[in-house]
């Protein structure tokens, strides 16, 4: 019996890979795909390596069991639509057939179409917005951190791109949530049994948060209407810390008696909530699990110490190049403090050095954008301290000693990073 993670190169997002089953009768699941220029150079090679390793010529499609997006977000759902648009355009036996597809639109998950809601933002923050970027004069009253407002509006930005995969579905055939008759993807306590061995468990989203979800997006629209413009206080108050995490899907996969816990860019506190409403995690209590796909590409927004102390794992799979910053290293930090010399493997995407050089990019480019801030609104804008390699970098933190020696650091090989969990995988 087969259950491991392929892991891909994706850039600053997401893009897996996981095999169940047997060799004999094999099950493949694809989860998210990353941004642009992800497809062509990192996923399609992976899928081709497949292919010929299963002995399929032109004349038969690699069986796609499950495509699974975690969330509408570009940096999740780009190389998959580069991936559904070639199959659109095959003449003949197209490359892959899939055949079941798991996906919870954001218009969906808001119970509305939301033209007014792309709209209002693109009033307030102008087009660029609608790309998931703020202007350097932007401000957002509140508490809300800028990092939860630029990925809300980069899964605004992809409400299109959730259209688009639907649409795609339909012409490819292909059945849209169907073990859950077509709707929502809510967590529940029961098991989703795929075959092969493997069984998925939903913690996520959970409907208590996305009804509230539905409500906040409801009223917004309201007060928009009424009054006509957004409004820096309105746009906080719907965001609410949840909308890029609500719509994220968070399952428990297991095999074999092995799990693996996958998170999209969900919110710590919201993982856990949903492992409790499950009852895969007791309230007050631990679980562990053999993988752990670090939420949200290792953000520190999005953990905190008591998540790495409440989900244990042998193994953390850690998605980004240090685009936004991520992964970083307060992430890292917390995993240290919460599981002390506890052996475990830290797998990253991309050489640490190439993180760290695309995390000082990130540091330096919003500190430039901080101050033109500060310079317009009376220094109300504190600019963050310049970037010091020794406090702030990952290759700092690894030479600093902080790592026990049963404790590693896994760079990804771009060709093929396969974590095994039961027997082997031989491709």
């Amino acid at each position: 019996m087969r259950f491991s993670l392929d892991v891909r190169r994706a850039h600053k997002g997401d893009c897996l890979l996981l095999h169940s089953g047997t060799k004999e009768s094999p099950f493949l699941v694809m989860i998210d795909g990353g941004p642009g220029d992800t497809y062509v150079p990192h996923l399609r090679p992976r899928l081709v390596a497949i292919k010929v390793a299963r002995k399929l010529d032109n004349q038969k499609p690699l069986p796609i069991d499950l495509l699974m997006i975690s969330h509408v977000d570009d940096d999740h759902i780009r190389g998959i639509l580069d991936f559904t648009r070639e199959l659109n355009q095959a003449v003949g036996v197209p490359f892959a057939r899939i055949s079941s597809l798991w996906h919870n639109t954001f218009d969906d998950v808001i119970g509305n179409v939301p033209p007014e809601l792309t709209a209002a933002v693109s009033t307030q923050f102008g087009p660029a917005s609608l790309d998931g970027a703020l202007p350097d004069d932007a401000t957002i009253e509140g508490d809300e951190d800028e990092e939860v407002i630029v990925s809300t509006l980069k899964v605004l930005a992809s409400i299109e791109q959730g259209h688009r995969l639907r649409d795609d579905a339909k012409t490819l055939h292909v059945d849209l949530n169907p073990e859950f008759d077509g709707h929502l993807i809510i967590a529940d306590q029961t098991p989703v049994e795929m075959g092969e061995g493997l069984t998925f468990l939903v913690a996520g989203p959970m409907k208590p948060e996305v009804r509230k979800l539905q409500q906040k997006h409801d009223e917004w629209l309201k007060q928009q209407k009424a009054e006509k413009k957004a409004s820096d206080e309105a746009l906080s108050a719907y965001v609410d810390n949840s909308v890029p995490n609500l719509s994220s899907l968070v399952l428990l996969a297991s095999s074999g008696g092995k799990r693996i816990l996958l998170t999209g860019d969900a919110r710590g506190d919201k993982i856990l909530e949903g492992l409790q409403l499950v009852r895969a995690l007791e309230p007050g209590k631990s679980m562990h699990v053999d993988i752990l796909k670090v939420p949200h590409h290792g953000s520190s927004n999005n953990v905190d110490r008591d998540f790495y102390e409440r989900i244990t794992a042998d193994r953390y799979v850690f998605s980004g190049d240090g685009e936004h910053g991520n992964p970083e290293r307060e992430s890292f930090e917390m995993l240290l403090d919460a599981r002390g010399s506890d052996p475990f493997e830290i797998h990253v995407t991309y050489p640490i050095e190439e993180i760290d050089e695309g995390r000082k990019r990130d540091h330096d480019k919003e500190q430039k954008k901080e101050k033109a801030r500060a310079a317009k609104n009376g220094g109300k804008t504190v600019p963050r301290a310049d970037w010091v390699a020794k406090t702030d970098s990952l290759e700092a933190l690894i030479a600093s000693g902080r790592f026990k020696p049963q404790q590693k650091i896994i760079v990804a090989d771009p060709t093929r990073h396969v974590i095994d969990l039961l027997d082997t995988l031989d491709f």
